[in-house]
């Protein structure tokens, strides 16, 4: 974590902090002159009532960069302390400013050149006192300084703790923004899966039937009939698909989602392909129903196979296979002859239909093949892993 340049004071913070520092460097000049001989403090040349206010004058100015420059603004100050007492102040608060950086070697090097500037203002005046040893002397400074560390080094402690938290707190803001972002673009992914899953088959389906009227204008007025109710139903089914999966947008997050169609629902899929005029026929050796899991992914693979029949082989003849036991694989078979007749309008495509389903079969640990074949068909293949849970259900 980088320290070098410490965020910068608002005024009153600024303001307080010099306030301080001339209190105690006032407070030591007046001690000093009640303790010069009588006369010396009154003269208006003297060192005492001139140089020794404006040197202080200069340390606290000097501090207003202590911040931008801590090492030098410290060393200065700490050195023309010992030439005036009004200093005194700013040079403790210069040597508790640079102990926040906490780095032992700038630390040291201001202590020493503190202690030692208060050795020489020692005698810079004429103070009668009560004689003191060399030890007491060096006592006192340092005592002082340890006290200025002691502090620079505890409000240092609190500013990294502080800066830790606000670093750890923006950055579980930008995990939580991220993991949102992640979720609300997985929800945009599951339903255009839905969608797509839910509306190409019906759309397909119609589009084969009425591309069936523009192309047969030979059709029986019965036959006719059938493919407009045929168009008709399918439309209506396909708004109130549409509406269903549009109502999980509005609906209550804590609500149960409407039911997904699951593998005992492949029938129902196959008999109303076949009214729509597809040749499907459907067998299966499955004797258990899967769970609703892979019963789900198994609907969609039957329901885009016959999707993509009608779109790219209208006439074709479709043959599924299901297969498989609980405890191994389940395995899905779509396969279709070659297209006996054209459709005058082609059904829109996406492009995203297998796409999407080998995404859809991938997350289910499965596997996804599909590709011509020598008849000029095509085939769609699946291999769904089948758990093997405790009560299944028989067929």
């Amino acid at each position: 974590m980088n320290t070098d340049v410490a965020a910068p004071l608002g005024g009153w913070q600024q303001a307080w902090r010099l306030l301080a520092a001339a209190a105690l460097g006032l407070a030591l000049w007046l001690n000093a002159a009640v303790l010069l001989p009588p006369g010396h403090a009154s003269e208006p040349d003297s060192w005492f009532v001139t140089g020794d206010p404006l040197v202080g004058l200069g340390c606290l100015l000097a501090l207003l960069w202590r911040r931008r420059f801590p090492l030098a603004v410290a060393l200065l100050v700490v050195f023309a302390s010992s030439v005036s007492i009004l200093a005194t102040g700013a040079a403790w608060l210069a040597l508790c400013s640079v102990s926040t950086r906490r780095r032992p070697m700038e630390i040291g090097a201001v202590v020493l050149v503190y202690v030692i500037a208060a050795q020489f203002s020692y005698g810079l005046y004429p103070i009668a006192s009560t004689p003191t040893t060399r030890a007491l002397q060096l006592a006192l400074p340092i005592l002082s300084a340890g006290v200025a560390v002691a502090v620079g080094m505890a409000i240092g402690t609190r500013r990294l703790e502080e800066r830790f938290l606000r670093d750890r707190a923006e950055s579980a803001e930008r995990e939580q923004a991220a993991r949102a972002a992640q979720a609300r673009a997985e929800e945009r992914t599951r339903i255009a899966r839905e969608m797509h899953d839910v509306l190409a088959h019906r759309i397909s389906l119609v589009a084969m039937q009425a591309g069936v009227l523009d192309h047969r204008s030979d059709l029986p007025a019965e036959d006719s009939r059938v493919l407009i109710r045929g168009i008709a139903d399918g439309s209506r089914q396909a708004l109130e698909e549409l509406r269903d999966v549009l109502g999980v947008l509005r609906a209550d997050p804590n609500s149960a989602e409407t039911p997904q169609p699951a593998f005992d629902r492949i029938p129902e899929l196959v008999a109303e392909t076949r009214t729509s005029g597809l040749d499907v026929t459907l067998s299966t050796s499955v004797s258990e129903i899967p769970s609703d899991a892979v019963g789900r992914t198994c609907y969609r693979i039957v329901q885009e196979g016959l999707t993509n029949v009608a779109k790219h082989a209208p006439g074709a003849t479709v043959h599924i296979r299901l297969s498989g036991t609980a405890g191994d694989q389940l395995h899905v078979s779509v396969r279709n002859s070659a297209a006996t007749s054209t459709i005058a309008v082609p059904a829109p495509t996406s492009g995203f239909g297998l796409l999407g389903l080998t995404e859809r079969i991938g997350l289910a640990g499965g596997k996804l093949m599909h590709h011509p074949t020598t008849d000029h068909g095509y085939l769609l293949t699946a291999q769904l892993p089948w758990p093997n849970p405790n009560g299944h259900r028989r067929i």
